[in-house]
């Protein structure tokens, strides 16, 4: 269920576009593209085909009472999640573009699609860009998603927060309009959507089963967020909310448009020179948990190259339940060598401690290798990572 470029900024930098195998419709279509040069004709215009792939192998101990361990090559992320798409624009004169993207998500281990089995479930939106910002409408990330981008430095990998909150690697609506833009340091941006979830895939954050658009309630699986950033020469913050409601059939506790599942995020970094340190708070109130409807998420992290090729990187979280026994504490490191600005090899070690009845995995990889309540459990990966 990991989702984001956070932390390693690498996807959509590819130089040119080509044919390739697998993701069958996202090739065919990029196989039209390259025999078709009209659509690079109109000077300031293109269609680009872009991605990531990132596998490795995983080791995990201490799973359920008997401390089981385990090899296998998980279905998620490494360092980032695999993903295949194209992304293009026009201009159209006095300073406006058209813009798009389509976006595929995979899994490396087995070659099928992630986000709910979706074809295009990492992104799927149109719109239009100028100097006032960017108005788009399609499946497209949220605010906290872009709040955490520059603060959660180790973002999707492995061991990270999103094996405490699979909703923050997650954070994208179905059915949703979103404007951001940035004036100098500032950044502002919203989203709303009219049915956040259309895919039943679960229960899982690929799909939660929440479609919305249906008459007889304006509320029913409506989500929306904002985001102020500001970021300067040597650092910057960011704040922002995040709300999706729930309706008949939804998974996760909230099954009524009267339940909502609300974040506030309150972040900020620092850099010198190469060397970044970042921290913030996730602030949650989940009216799908009743019995523990407020939590707190914690982090704080530092990433540092050592020489030109190698980079080293750590974090710390710890998510605490309001009221409650209930808490963990995760640490994640990370090394990366690049052999070329677009392949890097790299090193993911975590832990995790585990207080009351919590049982969470230090990895969000693949179900099925959790502790016991209460337990520890330490997981190490090592795998390649290649930009095209």
């Amino acid at each position: 269920m990991r989702q984001e470029p956070s932390g390693v900024r690498v996807g959509a930098r590819a130089a040119c576009v080509r044919t390739m195998s697998g993701a069958g419709a996202v090739i065919a279509l990029a196989s039209l593209i390259g025999a078709a040069p009209a659509v690079h004709a109109q000077q300031g215009s293109g269609v680009t085909l872009f991605g990531i792939i990132d596998s490795g192998v995983e080791h995990l101990r201490d799973i359920g009472p008997q401390k089981l361990s385990l090899t296998r090559v998980p279905t998620q992320t490494g360092t980032v999640a695999s993903r295949v798409g194209l992304r293009g624009s026009e201009d159209l004169g006095s300073g406006l573009r058209a813009v798009f993207t389509i976006e595929n998500g995979f899994a490396p281990d087995m070659g099928t699609a992630t986000q709910g089995g979706r074809l295009f479930g990492r992104q799927a939106w149109v719109g239009l860009s100028g100097a006032w910002g960017t108005l788009s409408v399609g499946r497209q990330y949220t605010m906290l998603f872009w709040s955490l981008l520059d603060a959660d430095l180790l973002g999707p990998n492995m061991y990270s927060s999103g094996s405490l909150d699979a909703y923050i690697p997650n954070a994208r609506a179905d059915n949703a309009v979103a404007y951001r833009g940035s004036f100098g340091p500032v950044t502002l941006g919203a989203t709303w959507s009219a049915g956040r979830d259309a895919v039943n895939a679960g229960p899982s954050p690929g799909g939660t089963n929440c479609a919305g658009e249906r008459a007889g309630n304006a509320r029913e699986c409506r989500g929306w967020s904002a985001l102020a950033k500001l970021d300067l020469s040597r650092g910057g913050v960011a704040l922002a909310v995040d709300e999706i409601r729930g309706g008949p059939g939804a998974f996760a506790g909230l099954t009524s448009a009267d339940r909502v599942d609300r974040r506030i995020s309150a972040n900020g970094y620092l850099r010198w020179g190469a060397t970044r340190i970042a921290g913030g708070l996730v602030r949650r109130n989940n009216d799908g948990a009743p019995t523990r409807p407020k939590s707190d998420l914690w982090y704080a992290g530092a990433t540092h190259p050592l020489t030109t090729k190698v980079t080293v990187e750590g974090q710390a979280y710890r998510l605490d339940y309001d009221n409650s026994a209930d808490a963990a504490t995760l640490v994640a490191a990370r090394v990366q060598y690049a052999f070329s600005r677009r392949t890097s090899a790299y090193a993911t070690a975590g832990w995790i401690d585990n207080d009351g009845t919590l049982d969470l995995s230090v990895s969000g990889g693949a179900p099925g290798g959790n502790p016991v309540a209460g337990g520890t459990q330490t997981g190490l990966m090592v795998g390649v990572r290649h930009v095209f």
